[in-house]
């Protein structure tokens, strides 16, 4: 049996959080289990950590600071985190990174508070995930500041050119391709540089509940992307990687297992 984990999940989202239940069960009944749960601030991951104490082994989570809330950071905002980031259930310190796209909080913010929650990792010892877009010239100058430290790092939802993947794996990032890998309009260069990740740096997501893969058929009915297809975004990805979508799979799976010192038990068994 292939089996699938979804690194990148915003379940608390307003499009998702009602129905987490149904959620989880249509995942897991595509091999999709567990589901890691974004932490976009600090609210969100408290909330987080309390959502995957209610379903153990089936959800884990980050717990951070976004770049578009990077303006929320104060004097306790590095205890609040610290103090989460400690929970049983939380497995990275993120979503963190640079934001330059929308700029929702000023960029100076957003440097300072990314660094400060790699420090953070490196402090912790815990694997961070990260975001970038647009932003790559100062994103790659701050995780290479502390990447000889952190004992993992992943670049999630890459949709960067050539230059910026090799300096990424030039870092030793993990990264994390989503369904954009998909889309005949804005996922070409993309669909060019997949198969230039080393099967042992990549990861798959859905970063769910956006990003729907396009080229699905039949089409959803709804545009609300949902773990249960991220065995499609595999099976998509392994056709450009001249790759079996079974050892593809299993590459992602055991990758994202080790990434974030999943635990084995009867959702994680191991077929690999």
């Amino acid at each position: 049996m292939t089996q699938y984990i979804d690194i990148a999940v915003n379940l608390l989202s307003d499009r998702l959080k009602h129905d987490i239940d149904t959620i989880i069960n249509d995942a897991a009944k595509h091999h999709v289990s567990p589901l890691i749960v974004i932490g976009s601030d600090l609210d969100e991951s408290a909330e987080a950590i309390n959502t995957c104490q209610q379903y153990p082994q089936q959800l884990y989570c980050t717990t951070g600071i976004h770049p578009h809330h990077a303006s929320s950071w104060n004097e306790h905002s590095k205890t609040r985190l610290t103090q989460l980031a400690r929970q049983d259930t939380v497995v990275a310190i993120g979503e963190c990174g640079l934001d330059y796209n929308r700029d929702f909080s000023p960029r100076p913010a957003q440097r300072k508070v990314f660094a400060a929650q790699l420090e953070l990792a490196c402090e912790l010892n815990m694997p961070v995930l990260m975001h970038c877009r647009e932003a790559h010239a100062d994103f790659i100058a701050i995780v290479n500041e502390y990447r000889a430290l952190l004992p993992n790092a992943l670049l999630h939802c890459f949709t960067g050119s050539k230059d910026e993947l090799i300096e990424c794996l030039a870092a030793d990032l993990h990264i994390g391709i989503t369904g954009w890998v998909c889309d005949e309009r804005r996922g070409q260069e993309l669909a060019r540089l997949v198969p230039l990740i080393p099967d042992h740096r990549i990861m798959v997501e859905t970063d769910s509940p956006y990003l729907l893969p396009r080229s699905m058929r039949p089409k959803p009915k709804s545009s609300k992307n949902l773990p249960q297809y991220l065995p499609y975004i595999v099976e998509y990805m392994a056709n450009l990687r001249q790759q079996s979508p079974t050892s593809l799979a299993q590459a992602c799976y055991k990758n994202s297992r080790d990434f974030f010192q999943l635990p084995a038990n009867k959702h994680l068994s191991s077929h690999l």
